[in-house]
């Protein structure tokens, strides 16, 4: 696979992980289902959820600006180095989610951010 086709990936991905996170936000799902149960209250969730929407607002911009960095031909380390983050991010993440009291978010939630970090290792590592 080919760095274009897995910021591809991650694009649509990290949209409907935001999506989720604002649908969570707004209690549209609820917040207990999420964070392996451990949220207490609204407010404890409403702290979580937005932090978690700045990130993937973050995150998003960092691969755009990676994207435009590839079909230029140009490299920029302080963007990889960001990348390698979100590497390591996801691969935490991911066992996180085997802890996770939701089958869903165990199941789910493991494998996206599994997958995830597969892609952003993809993006992110030299060409030989």
């Amino acid at each position: 696979m080919n760095k274009i086709i897995a910021l591809k990936i991650m694009f649509l991905l990290l949209g409907a992980l935001l999506i989720f996170h604002v649908l969570i936000f707004t209690e549209q799902i609820p917040y207990d289902k999420v964070w392996a149960g451990k949220l207490n209250s609204v407010e404890e969730m409403k702290a979580f959820e937005a932090f978690s929407i700045l990130i993937n607002l973050f995150m998003i911009l960092i691969l755009s600006i990676k994207y435009k960095l590839l079909e230029s031909g140009k490299s920029n380390k302080a963007i990889n180095i960001l990348i390698w983050v979100f590497v390591v991010f996801f691969a935490l993440n991911t066992v996180g989610n085997m802890f996770a009291k939701s089958l869903i978010e165990l199941i789910l939630g493991g494998i996206l951010t599994l997958v995830s970090s597969i892609l952003c290792f993809i993006i992110v590592k030299k060409e030989k």
